[in-house]
């Protein structure tokens, strides 16, 4: 059972690695759910880690359906993360139908190649799961991050099993969202591949001095907060499953 971590940072990245983590998915726009990391951060994560990085390859928050534009700036985003040394490109293109838009996703697969992709949680908004699984696997991707369509993967374990099963090993499936060390053992017993987590540590700002009238953040976090990973969480990850 494979554990990955979502990374913000690189001291988060050796957090991860140090602590027994099997890959990284490196990551910025962390209040968005996830964007495509700084090139300086991707190259300094691949200095310094040995463990696989898969980079997120998401030109901006929100909704999966890309205009050209926005494709242009991933194709150049995935050349660049493939020159830093990573290991691999995590993405993920719906329709605005809600199917998964298997044309230009394959497209950007052949560009990653011959590095391997992992099809992000625009799986969990796609319109029909089954559908959306057989679709994956024809784009060539090698694994599908997903809650089962819930919320929280623990919500989403009759999905998750369905998937696996149907699956049959012919592409990774990966739980995240909600995974803990508390429900690592039933969430591996639905037959997935890996567990995804940010196994998050709210940092204090080292700030003494805080204006409090004019606030830079647009989401629940302040700019007096940061996330980093605790170590505490990503052992007890991984004594989980083993």
């Amino acid at each position: 059972m494979k554990i990955e971590i979502c990374c913000f940072s690189l001291e988060s990245c050796l957090i991860a690695e140090a602590n027994g983590a099997s890959r990284i998915e490196l990551c910025g726009g962390a209040a968005e759910g996830g964007t495509t990391p700084s090139y300086g951060l991707i190259e300094l994560a691949r200095q310094q880690v040995k463990i696989p990085i898969y980079v997120m390859i998401r030109p901006r928050g929100g909704d999966f359906l890309y205009n050209e534009t926005e494709l242009a700036v991933m194709r150049r985003d995935i050349e660049a993360a493939k020159q830093a040394g990573v290991d691999g490109i995590v993405l993920g293109l719906l329709k605005a139908d809600g199917t998964v838009d298997e044309e230009k996703t394959a497209e950007l697969i052949q560009l990653v190649h011959p590095l391997r992709a992992t099809f992000h949680r625009a799986f969990d908004v796609a319109r029909d799961p089954l559908e959306a699984l057989e679709a994956v696997i024809r784009t060539g991707a090698e694994r599908i991050l997903t809650s089962g369509q819930q919320a929280s993967a623990e919500a989403g374990i009759p999905l998750l099993k369905q998937l696996a099963q149907q699956a049959n090993n012919r592409i990774e499936i990966m739980a995240g969202a909600g995974v803990t060390p508390a429900n690592a053992a039933r969430l591996a017993e639905t037959g997935v591949h890996a567990l995804h987590l940010t196994a998050k540590q709210v940092m204090d700002s080292g700030m003494e001095f805080r204006n409090p009238n004019v606030p830079m953040a647009s989401v629940a976090m302040s700019e007096f907060e940061w996330l980093s990973t605790s170590s505490a969480v990503v052992r007890a990850m991984v004594e989980a499953v083993k």
